[in-house]
């Protein structure tokens, strides 16, 4: 795949794939991103999965058409990643390796390197001089590793954001670019959210007309609109008025209860109501979603005097990710000792610039008369 002139894909796309990093379900599959610079010297820019050497190394190959490489630059040492700097390697003995001192070390620790290995060790703000085309290196710790930089080529004007501006799925798949790249930023970037805002802050004093990441397609038009979903997504702000209802029921009483606050809210004209069971559907789907709305109701049944396990699990992706800057409405159920929203507010005592809802729905098995009406009470205010 043509970049432009001198810059060529040669990554690869995995549909063996079932779980990213374990965890997030890919329908679509992932791709793995990597370029080769041609120029008088060639930089060949990352690997790819262990599990696509022969594919890669034909794709790095068929671009060079028979010349040797002189730079590998290793942006991230994730081993979707780096996986085969050692397979590259065998092949290209003579390639020096770049990077900063913490891909280095980093890189010992996943390899027995080679003594002879050639390597240039770059620091923030350098450059390399590939003929035509000169690379600077820009330092992106925590963004989302702590040896993560990120490379400008200002002759063809391209940002290679490593896996920033990412997002699931295979690059033979289409697939709408927003909702993909939340659910992958929110889920593997979200906790840095200052990092990413500290690059954004440096990347807009760059031109750059191309933005080509470690994972999804590459950026070439309207790149005003992914530079502001990631200015929304890393200072954490409600990227869309709505209102998210995340449930744990364990009967189905607190699941009527989300039901029919979901019902009261689109009865009043509320702009967006989804709900969640957390029991069932994808976890990052619904962290996700707690992130794009303005507003969230947190649904559990009290168990073990504590709250469900899921709910437990929900709160936890969001603490942990800096959930802030919402309104937080709760809705307990408990037979005898309904204590889920002291619970669940607990766990959100930590978070910033949260606007808990006055009205509790607190539902004693199932609903009745005096919680029917605390629900309608409660769309009133939420909506």
């Amino acid at each position: 795949m043509k970049i432009t002139n001198d810059i060529k894909y040669v990554g690869v796309n995995d549909h063996q794939v079932d779980l990213f990093e374990g965890q997030y379900v890919v329908p679509n599959g992932m791709a793995y991103n990597s370029y080769v610079i041609l120029d008088e010297k060639i930089a060949v820019m990352d690997t790819v999965d262990v599990h696509f050497t022969k594919e890669w190394l034909d794709n790095v190959a068929a671009v060079l058409d028979g010349r040797e490489p002189h730079y590998l630059v290793v942006q991230h040492m994730e081993p979707d990643h780096s996986a085969n700097i050692l397979n590259f390697l065998n092949v290209y003995p003579d390639t020096v390796v770049v990077g900063n001192a913490k891909t280095f070390a980093m890189m010992g620790q996943f390899f027995t390197l080679p003594a002879d290995m050639k390597k240039l060790v770059v620091k923030d703000g350098e450059s390399l001089d590939l003929g035509k085309h000169t690379l600077t290196f820009v330092f992106a710790p925590m963004v989302h590793w702590p040896e993560v930089m990120v490379t400008y080529d200002s002759t063809d004007k391209v940002l290679f954001s490593a896996d920033g501006f990412g997002k699931f799925g295979a690059l033979d798949v289409e697939e709408d670019w927003d909702c993909e790249a939340r659910r992958y930023y929110i889920g593997i970037v979200g906790k840095y959210g200052m990092q990413v805002q500290k690059l954004l802050k440096a990347a807009a004093g760059l031109d750059i007309q191309i933005i080509a990441p470690l994972h999804g397609p590459v950026l070439t038009e309207n790149l005003g609109h992914y530079l502001e979903k990631y200015d929304i997504w890393s200072s954490y702000r409600p990227e869309d008025e709505g209102v998210l209802i995340a449930y744990a029921s364990v009967y189905g009483h607190t699941k009527e209860a989300a039901e029919l606050l979901a019902k009261k809210l689109e009865e009043k004209g509320c702009p967006k109501v989804v709900v969640a069971d957390l029991a069932r559907e994808d976890m990052a789907e619904c962290v996700e979603d707690a992130f794009r709305y303005s507003k969230l109701v947190l649904a559990s049944v009290t168990y073990n005097a504590d709250v469900f396990p899921v709910m437990k699990e929900f709160i936890n992706h969001l603490t942990e990710r800096g959930y802030q800057n919402r309104t937080v409405a709760f809705i307990e159920n408990g037979s005898w000792a309904p204590t889920a929203k002291r619970v669940m507010a607990g766990m959100l005592e930590k978070s910033k610039n949260l606007t808990y809802a006055e009205t509790t729905v607190t539902v004693k098995s199932a609903l009745n008369a005096a919680s029917i009406a605390a629900v309608e009470k409660l769309a009133d205010e939420l909506c």
